[in-house]
């Protein structure tokens, strides 16, 4: 059993180091996150009698746990699928055009502060992957100096995985988290929505300093955009595609039903709408017939989709074997407890490889505790530490996140700048949130 074990966390220590080094051997992380989890439990099942001697049929043990946990994922993957398709519909028929004409101004530093909130706001409704996109497509409209951009590019990453972290809905990893049952939408919002508006609002202080002065007129010139619907028709997808988002939560609340089942109400309900609105143009043209939801779905990003599922399933196995709760006992063992200090370092960790397996893991190293108050307890002080820093770490490198990848895409910012220029400023925004959030708990 000991030789397999140690075979089981070579491979997915091999695995992870390939993925956090995605962008120097050119692999797909998804790729390597499927053959990571497909050798896990082929090892799992090869050294099935060593792991489990008192099961008379260790094999269909093993199928069990693999239909159980691949059951557990396939919450977390129909949902991100879902509102991965809700945005694109919105986003495609036009319906974030609000978002240019609503921060829309010659100041840079009030520019400065509308990205910030309206990115911070968007990304707990959206998620910071989608926001950061929307937001940068807007910024090349307004800012026409690449240097500046970049440091408002910067704000934008800083914003989106703090506002992704005080909802439910906002990251991955809260995502994940609220699905499990560990936290719940009224305990995120109303006790890590401060800490999180904190480590946005610092850095944005400290870097609308760098912005002085004001735009030319011809920056802020209105731009028009071709698209088949009209304008009451756009703010109707809009208001049903981020409403609905909205109303997930709620929806769990009073059906009971898994959040998926929300997300695809909303989908299937906005899928309707923009059927019986393409029906209503009857233009003939090939660009409306390009954005109906049945072409959609081929521009939603099934490789981020096959990279959850796998890094969960490999998690899962890791759990299986018991190495999650034995590393978990050590953490608490060397650091006596300090839920603040092992979240801290989780959170710094985040910045340097995906906080997805590392929350994936945390969930299954740290067992849910029954005691009201409790800090393992549901919404005790661990996981929504979790939460906030495992999705605000992410900001302190621009590797450290989905939103920061995606802007250093398309951007082209470098690692170096990022360090140099905004690295300081997260890190100093994340630790006043993690005091704002130990000063809630001590007097509050």
């Amino acid at each position: 059993m000991m030789t397999f074990t140690v075979l089981i966390i070579t491979l997915f220590v091999i695995g992870y180091l390939c993925i956090a080094l995605e962008s120097v051997l050119e692999i797909n992380k998804a790729a390597i996150a499927l053959l990571m989890c497909v050798g896990c439990w082929t090892l799992l099942m090869v050294g099935v009698q060593g792991f489990f001697p008192d099961m008379p049929d260790g094999v269909s043990y093993v199928t069990e746990r693999i239909q159980h946990h691949l059951g557990d994922a396939s919450e977390t993957l129909f949902f991100l699928m879902g509102a991965m398709t809700i945005v694109e519909i919105v986003d495609s028929n036009g319906g974030f055009n609000f978002v240019r004409d609503a921060i829309k101004t010659r100041s840079k530093r009030k520019l400065m502060w509308r990205v910030a909130f309206m990115t911070f706001f968007l990304s707990a409704i959206l998620d910071n992957l989608t926001t950061s996109i929307v937001m940068i497509m807007v910024l090349r409209k307004l800012v026409q100096s690449r240097e500046e951009r970049l440091i408002y590019a910067g704000l934008i990453i800083i914003s989106a995985n703090s506002g992704g972290a005080f909802s439910p809905i906002g990251d991955v990893t809260t995502i994940m988290l609220w699905i499990k049952g560990v936290i719940t939408t009224q305990g995120v919002l109303t006790e890590i929505f401060i800490p999180s508006l904190v480590s946005m609002v610092i850095p944005a202080a400290v870097l609308s300093i760098q912005l002085k002065g004001k735009f030319d007129k011809e920056q802020n010139l209105k731009c028009t955009e071709i698209t088949a619907f009209t304008k009451n028709q756009r703010k109707v997808i809009f208001w049903l595609g981020v409403g609905g988002l909205i109303f997930v939560p709620v929806f769990k609340t009073i059906t009971h039903l898994p959040p998926f089942m929300g997300i695809l109400l909303v989908l299937g309900l906005l899928w309707t709408v923009t059927e019986i609105f393409h029906r209503m143009q009857e233009t003939g043209e090939d660009d409306t017939m390009a954005k109906r939801v049945s072409d959609l779905l081929s521009k939603i990003d099934l490789s981020t989709i096959m990279f959850f599922l796998g890094i969960l399933m490999a998690v899962a196995v890791l759990q299986e074997i018991g190495v999650l709760k034995t590393m978990g006992e050590g953490l608490n063992e060397a650091f006596a407890g300090n839920y603040y200090l092992i979240n801290g370092i989780i959170g710094v960790l985040s910045s340097i490889v995906d906080n997805v397996p590392l929350v994936a893991g945390c969930m299954g190293m740290y067992p849910v505790s029954d005691v009201a108050g409790d800090a393992m307890a549901v919404d005790g002080v661990f996981w929504q530490l979790l939460a906030y820093c495992a999705g605000v770490g992410g900001s302190m490198l621009i590797i450290g996140s989905a939103a920061g990848v995606v802007v250093m895409g398309l951007e082209k910012i470098s690692f170096g700048w990022y360090l140099k220029k905004i690295t300081w400023v997260a890190f100093a925004g994340y630790l006043a949130g993690i005091g704002c959030y130990w000063v809630e708990k001590l007097f509050f």
